[in-house]
Order: C-alpha cells, then sequence, then structure tokens
C-alpha cells in the first residue's frame, strides 16, 4: 500500500489543472476537465494554469464539405458552444450568443458553435430562424468533444472560453447568463499577452 500511494498522489496530479512551471512555459500543458464537484461554472486562472486545447475541427454546418475550427481563429479568443437544435436551452441561450458575439468580435473574439447528435437542416433552420451569423462544427456523433479530455459530452448546451492561446479560461455547464459570458469574454480578451520565449 505504501508503494502504491505516490503512485495514486502523481495520478491525481495530473488530472488536475496545475503541471510543472516547465509544461506551462512551453505552452504544452494539456487541458483535461476535472469533475467540478456540482458547480456549472469553472474559471482557469491565474493564466499560466490554464490547459491547452486540441486543433478542434471539423465539417462547417453552414458550408458543406468545408472544414472548420480552432486553425481558422488563431490569435482570438473563441467561445465554443455546444448545442442541438433538439435543445430547449439552446434555443432560448441562442440569442444571448449572438449578442456577446456582436458585442466582442472587434476585441479579437470568436464564436464557434459545436452541433451535436443534430439533423442537418433542423440545425440550419434553428441558425437561420435565430440569426446566426457565427459558423458551427457539424459534429453528429460528438466526436469532436472526444478529443477533450474528461469533458461530458452529454452535457448540452455548454460553453467553453478560449484565450488568445486557446487554453481553456472558463466553462460553464449549463445555459449561459448573457451578462456573466460577456464579462468573462471582455475581461480574457484584455488579459496581456504570454511574452514570447527564445526560439519560439
Amino acid at each position: 500500500m505504501r508503494r502504491l500511494l505516490p503512485l495514486l498522489v502523481g495520478l491525481l496530479v495530473l488530472a488536475g489543472c496545475s503541471t510543472s512551471k516547465d509544461a506551462v512555459a512551453s505552452g504544452q500543458q494539456e487541458f483535461t476537465f476535472v469533475a467540478p464537484n456540482g458547480q456549472t461554472t469553472i474559471m482557469y486562472d491565474p493564466p499560466g494554469s490554464r490547459g491547452v486545447v486540441p486543433e478542434l475541427s471539423g465539417e462547417s454546418l453552414l458550408n458543406e464539405g468545408r472544414t472548420v475550427g480552432l486553425q481558422d481563429f488563431a490569435g482570438r479568443v473563441v467561445v465554443l458552444n455546444i448545442w442541438g437544435s433538439w435543445c430547449g436551452p439552446c434555443r432560448a441561450e441562442a440569442p444571448d450568443l449572438e449578442f456577446v458575439a456582436q458585442q466582442t468580435e472587434a476585441a479579437g473574439v470568436a464564436m464557434l458553435g459545436i452541433d451535436v447528435r443534430d439533423d442537418r437542416d433542423a440545425a440550419r433552420d434553428f441558425v437561420r430562424d435565430r440569426g446566426l451569423t457565427y459558423d458551427s462544427i457539424f459534429d453528429q456523433p460528438g466526436r469532436v468533444l472526444a478529443a477533450l479530455s474528461g469533458y461530458p459530452r452529454n452535457v448540452v448546451p455548454s460553453t467553453i472560453v478560449l484565450d488568445r492561446q486557446h487554453r481553456v479560461a472558463a466553462v460553464y455547464l449549463t445555459q449561459i447568463r448573457p451578462s456573466d459570458l460577456l464579462g468573462t469574454v471582455q475581461r480574457v480578451a484584455a488579459e496581456e499577452p504570454a511574452p514570447s520565449t527564445p526560439g519560439s
């Protein structure tokens, strides 16, 4: 048992948000979601403690045959919203997300949806009927979110705020309140960019 204790402690540390200073400095810390003990809003601060997400991408909902993803928003704050046209709270929060997108675009913020377990025509109708101007990854089987280690794919809607280095700054595991999301996005957009390291 004594031999197992150090191993278990090590695993718990690896599962959390903190890593070694070397990992943070080199930007290689990968985001791993840890169960929030009932919390529906989780903030990841200071910025140096945040984990980066992989290059999420998939087929565009609005432009069939075209790929859309984080690679299209280098250097920008990105708000990822996981939604489906079948989801009641998603219908309620869509205008608020569009409002936040319009209010923060000039500050270098992009909105990107991830449409899960959906019918493409129904999802397109959803976007058109609500006047949404941002695109979504059409992820009918829910594979894109599998790249986010530990993230609960069954929680819809949910929203992830990424900073300019595409590190996770905030997670909302519920329908967003526009004032809360707007404040978070504006704060993250105003953060000083991380200093470049030699050789980067």
